[in-house]
């Protein structure tokens, strides 16, 4: 009787340490997925910005250049 009774608690034990360990590892992937995808997010936004910003300076160079000519 003790002896089921101990394996009864060794296999309830395992099974929750699975369980934490899975979940633990599903909350991990899922901070990843998160984490990559703000990172991408901010990259593309920055990339936006640097291309807007440098056809914005181009743009005022050629119209103040032809400004200057005219």
């Amino acid at each position: 009787m003790v002896v089921v009774v101990v394996m009864v608690v060794v296999v309830v034990v395992v099974v929750v340490v699975v369980v934490v360990m899975v979940v633990v590892m599903v909350v991990v992937v899922v901070v990843v997925v998160v984490v990559v995808v703000v990172v991408v997010v901010v990259v593309v936004v920055v990339v936006m910005v640097v291309v807007m910003v440098v056809v914005v300076v181009v743009v005022v160079m050629v119209v103040r250049r032809e400004v200057m000519r005219g």
